[in-house]
């Protein structure tokens, strides 16, 4: 890979990184070449965006956005690393735990998630928990909807009883 190569390598995944919320570094290394290409299927089909690059440039690349938030990924960068892209923070940690089979890859590396970065393969399952927005905004809508609900409920029923009453007294009057 010549210097221009390189440049136009770094240039593109400085992009990515700037323009991605989420994204997750794992280690597919042991991965077998049918394995892997099941794995970037999966990915595919759930828009998450596959990419194996040199350490190298994937650390040039953040480390030219001057973002104090990626620090912490800079010592992740070693051995074969993963990239993965995702428009929505639990998708890629969900990936990873569906392709798994009794075996340990691919292992989550590091994760950054809105400016907060997880580290570690012990932090998948709290990666998984995560909400889409999504999600967070049916929550919301729910919550807010609920008192208007129990609301109009009451309300619809105490007519049904004062009517049912006013019903009584009239038969009894009759």
């Amino acid at each position: 890979m010549t210097k221009a190569d390189k440049a136009v390598a770094i240039e593109e995944l400085k992009g990515q990184f700037e323009n991605a919320s989420f994204f997750y570094l794992a280690d597919s290394s042991t991965l077998t070449v049918e394995q892997i290409n099941n794995f970037r299927r999966m990915c595919f089909e759930k828009g998450v965006e596959v990419k194996v690059v040199k350490n190298t440039l994937a650390k040039k690349a953040l480390e030219s956005l001057e973002n104090d938030s990626y620090q912490p990924l800079y010592d992740v960068f070693k051995g074969p690393t993963t990239l993965m892209f995702s428009e929505t923070a639990n998708v890629p940690a969900k990936l990873i735990k569906e392709f798994r089979d009794k075996k340990e890859i691919p292992a989550l590396k590091a994760a950054y998630i809105d400016s907060d970065v997880f580290i570690g393969d012990e932090n998948l399952d709290a990666l998984i928990a995560l909400k889409s927005k999504e999600e967070m905004l049916g929550e919301v809508i729910g919550l807010l909807q609920s008192p208007i609900k129990n609301l109009l409920g009451q309300l619809q029923s105490g007519g049904q009883t004062i009517s049912g009453l006013l019903k009584a007294l009239e038969e009894r009057a009759s």
